[in-house]
C-alpha cells in the first residue's frame, strides 16, 4: 500500500447500554468498538475464512481515548490501516471518529495467525498477506 492509500473503514454503532449515568461511552467499549470493525475485517478481507486451523488472536491491544463519546456520537466511523506485517503476526490501529467527523480515540492490536487444533502460531497465508498489504501504511 502507498502511504496515500486509503484505510479499511466501516460503521459502528453506539447503543444505549454502552454509556455510564452521565451520558458517556464507556472507556472499555472504545475496545469493543475496534473489535466489531475488526471482525468486519477479517470476514470481508480474509478470503479463507475462519476455521479450527485458520483462527487469529489478540496478542496486545492499548487505547488512547482523545475525547468523550456520549449516546448520541455515532454511528461511529471506524478506519483500520495495517502499521506491521510479519510471519505470523500483525498489527492493525483503528482511529475511530464521531458522526461529526471528531476523533475520539485510537486502539492499536497486535495479532497473531493461530491454529487452535494446536494451540500454536502460524505462518500468515499469501492470501492474508496480499490483504493486510492492500490496508498497510507507510
Amino acid at each position: 500500500m502507498s502511504d496515500n492509500a486509503a484505510p479499511y473503514s466501516t460503521t459502528v454503532e453506539v447503543r444505549w447500554g454502552d454509556s455510564d449515568m452521565l451520558g458517556h461511552v464507556n472507556n472499555t467499549k472504545f475496545i469493543e468498538y475496534a473489535q466489531e470493525a475488526r471482525v468486519r475485517f477479517v470476514t470481508e478481507e480474509f478470503s479463507e475464512g475462519f476455521s479450527p486451523d485458520r483462527a487469529i488472536v489478540v496478542r496486545r491491544i492499548e487505547a488512547d481515548f482523545e475525547r468523550p463519546l456520549f449516546t448520541n456520537s455515532g454511528p461511529l466511523t471506524v478506519d483500520l490501516s495495517v502499521e506491521h506485517v510479519g510471519n505470523s503476526s500483525f498489527s492493525i490501529r483503528h482511529t475511530m471518529y464521531d458522526k461529526g467527523g471528531n476523533r475520539a480515540g485510537s486502539v492499536d492490536a497486535v495479532l497473531v495467525a493461530f491454529d487452535t487444533t494446536t494451540n500454536a502460531s502460524r505462518p500468515l497465508s499469501e492470501s492474508e498477506r496480499t490483504a493486510l498489504e492492500k490496508y498497510r501504511g507507510k
